[in-house]
């Protein structure tokens, strides 16, 4: 029954499938799943890659968090970052447990706020932002999932070439 409503309803059914898209879990491993018991002592570690754990994740939040402030830009305070510079960590391991902790909150705390977005009926998915160059919350979203998704992925492979994965 359900599938049927969600044909009758387009707009529905892409919010829906959108809000599956960035909670993740579809065709890969979710990101909570990724990051989780992930030893401290390997964060920093490369294994051959160009980034560590750390700064795979740090890089999820920051590129993630631009996304909002961008969209939420309604005041104008909104300041463009520096490619790639600003969205790079330089360190390759936090600085501590609660770094860590912290940027894979951030990253889910920001995650569930665009899902907020995309749920809410009173948000148009396809209205261009009054600010910037024709951006919209449906591109927006879209670029999350893909963004998040790509390194999520990474991270995956990090962990396989730690031996860290599948997480037992």
């Amino acid at each position: 029954m359900a599938s049927r409503e969600l044909v009758s309803d387009p707009n529905a059914a892409l919010r829906q499938e959108l809000i599956a898209g960035l909670n993740g879990g579809n065709a890969h491993a979710r990101f909570e799943d990724v990051v989780t018991k992930f030893p401290a002592k390997l964060r920093g570690e490369k294994a051959g890659l160009p980034y560590s754990a750390w700064q795979l994740l740090e890089h999820i939040r920051i590129a993630q968090n631009d996304i909002l402030r961008f969209r939420n830009n309604h005041d104008g305070s909104y300041k463009e970052m520096k490619w790639p510079d600003d969205y790079w960590p330089k360190a390759a391991a936090p600085d501590s447990e609660g770094a860590w902790e912290s940027s894979i909150a951030s990253v889910v705390s920001d995650r569930d706020a665009m899902v907020q977005l995309v749920g809410d009926l009173q948000q148009d998915l396809t209205a261009p932002f009054p600010w910037g160059d024709g951006q919209n919350l449906l591109r927006e979203a879209i670029l999350i999932i893909d963004h998040n998704s790509y390194h999520a992925g990474e991270l995956l492979t990090l962990r396989r070439l730690l031996g860290i994965w599948p997480v037992g």
